[in-house]
């Protein structure tokens, strides 16, 4: 008792800690609203470039609530209160809501809504690059309900194009960029039932390799699945859990390898050393694969063998900003996800706030005059916080008052369901017993799961560059691509690249190269 009314104390004095100065004086919010409408004058006159290069950046899980939480914990990182920080997507002038259900689901999986943000159709849980007439795990019904891409639409307008993610690279977010699979689980053939093999179907790490040629950049997880059964791992030797899994006996770095009709420009990568030695300008193909599955949470990467997202960034744009004809590139902050299902709010907002970085990293290095970038998530979680938290108060610490019922006090931050759920003596753990700021606390939750949920409520989309004014008001998920290959002149609508839109002579070369560079593909760049 003694510790909780310590903590109930500090909770009540916070209420007295400062807040910056300027904030008492209303000509301070007078003048912060009149620049905020001067801004937004300017935007009467839209930017109806065509986009050279597209960047999508997906927060896997990345909810409005996310969004919110992570604002205020880059604030807190660099000393501030952190309500007022503005994150480099609260930045961007654009801002739509996106309807995440999938075809046969009220609240989706990220597979179903990575085909429609990529592929342009809506599409069942479970299945990536295929529409709603397939069903999840019958491989009989993959071929003719295939569905393309916009990174194929790139590639087949002649631009360079990039997966970039801190998942395994054949997770269900970037497999939706290449593969057509009825099973977002088949990540090698190891995890496919024998009766799928037998009628054709390829896993998802096969179909990276094959289905789109020489995807310029492709940097991520999942090095075990492109490996013999069996294959020590480079960097774990001595973990079986590490080793590869393919039962065909394909070694496919060394396919992608073979591939490429300029070796010398291809570089194969699993450390972070080794990305950071690559010369750009030397390397036209770059395949990263760093961990056997997944990336390691930010908190708990290893600074000398895993590189983080800001630099995986970096490098994909300084490779495939060589091509003339433009890129597209598509940055996965993948964990987000995982730290929500496991119930670490704390890991979850760091990998939010790295691909926050990233943003930034990304605007630094292109132009909002010939580059569309959207920022967006594929659904929420069922994330949450609240309890009337003083200014200022840490993003991760208990709410002000205790419970007027159970009389203990409870974290800002809460989840709907999840394994924080715990009983002690038949009632809800008091958190003053435990060390809620460390890195894996498990935030309390309402209904006990093994994982925490998805969300169901739409999500934030943020956009800058050219046509970025298209993204607006609330739209079905899958009008994002259609919006991204209008803007850059790719894919099925392309009439209107032949109107004037800004520097007309320069995008007249651009549209007619976008036509003829295909046909000369292999002469102009090998």
């Amino acid at each position: 008792m003694v510790k909780l009314g310590v903590l109930l104390l500090l909770g009540t004095l916070s209420e007295t800690l400062t807040f910056p100065e300027q904030e008492k004086n209303p000509n301070y919010w007078r003048r912060q609203a009149q620049e905020t409408l001067r801004n937004a004058l300017q935007l009467q006159n839209l930017n109806t470039n065509i986009a050279k290069n597209v960047i999508m950046f997906l927060g896997d899980g990345m909810g409005v609530s996310t969004v919110t939480a992570t604002r205020i914990l880059k604030g807190q990182l660099s000393g501030q209160p952190g309500e007022e920080t503005e994150l480099e997507m609260d930045k961007f002038p654009f801002v739509a809501l996106s309807k995440t259900y999938n075809t046969n689901a009220q609240v989706p999986d990220s597979a179903g809504t990575a085909t429609a943000y990529l592929c342009g159709v809506k599409a069942n849980e479970g299945t990536v690059g295929v529409n709603a007439a397939a069903v999840r795990g019958q491989c009989n019904t993959t071929k003719g309900n295939e569905v393309d891409s916009i990174l194929k639409w790139a590639k087949q307008a002649g631009k360079s194009a990039g997966v970039v993610t801190t998942t395994r690279i054949n997770h269900a977010t970037p497999s939706a960029a290449y593969a057509h699979c009825v099973n977002r689980d088949w990540y090698s053939d190891l995890e496919m039932p024998k009766e799928a093999v037998d009628q054709g179907c390829k896993d998802i790490a096969w179909q990276l390799m094959h289905n789109v040629p020489n995807i310029e950049v492709i940097m991520g997880g999942g090095r075990k699945y492109m490996f013999p059964k069996n294959t020590s791992d480079v960097e774990y030797p001595n973990d079986d859990k590490s080793s590869g899994t393919r039962l065909d006996g394909l070694n496919l770095t060394q396919i992608w390898l073979d591939q490429k009709p300029n070796k010398k420009a291809a570089r194969y990568v699993w450390n972070r050393e080794q990305l950071l030695s690559v010369k750009p300008e030397a390397v036209d193909h770059l395949l990263g694969l760093f961990e056997p599955v997944d990336m390691p949470y930010e908190l708990e990467r290893n600074t000398t063998m895993d590189p983080s997202l800001p630099e995986m960034v970096e490098m994909a744009i300084k490779i495939l900003g060589k091509n003339p004809m433009g890129f597209f590139l598509l940055v996965e902050g993948g964990r987000i996800d995982h730290g929500h299902h496991e119930g670490k709010a704390k890991q979850a907002l760091h990998e939010a706030v790295q691909m926050d970085v990233a943003i930034g990293v990304s605007g630094n290095m292109t132009s909002v005059e010939d580059t569309l970038t959207v920022v967006t998530a594929d659904h929420s979680h069922v994330f949450t916080f609240g309890g009337y938290t003083y200014r200022g108060n840490s993003i991760f610490g208990l709410a002000p008052a205790p419970s007027d019922l159970d009389l203990k006090p409870f974290t800002s931050i809460l989840y709907g369901n999840g394994p924080g759920y715990k009983l002690v003596n038949g009632q809800r753990e008091n958190v003053s017993s435990v060390d809620f700021s460390q890195s894996n606390y498990l935030a309390q939750s309402a209904v006990p799961l093994r994982m925490e949920t998805h969300g169901g409520e739409d999500v934030a989309v943020f956009a800058k560059g050219p046509m970025a004014h298209l993204l607006h008001g609330v739209h079905e998920q899958n009008y994002i691509p259609h919006v991204m290959a209008y803007a850059s002149c790719i894919g099925h609508n392309q009439d209107h690249c032949t109107s004037s839109r800004g520097n007309d002579g320069a995008r007249t070369s651009l549209i007619l190269l976008s036509v003829l560079l295909p046909i000369f593909s292999l002469q102009l760049f090998y």
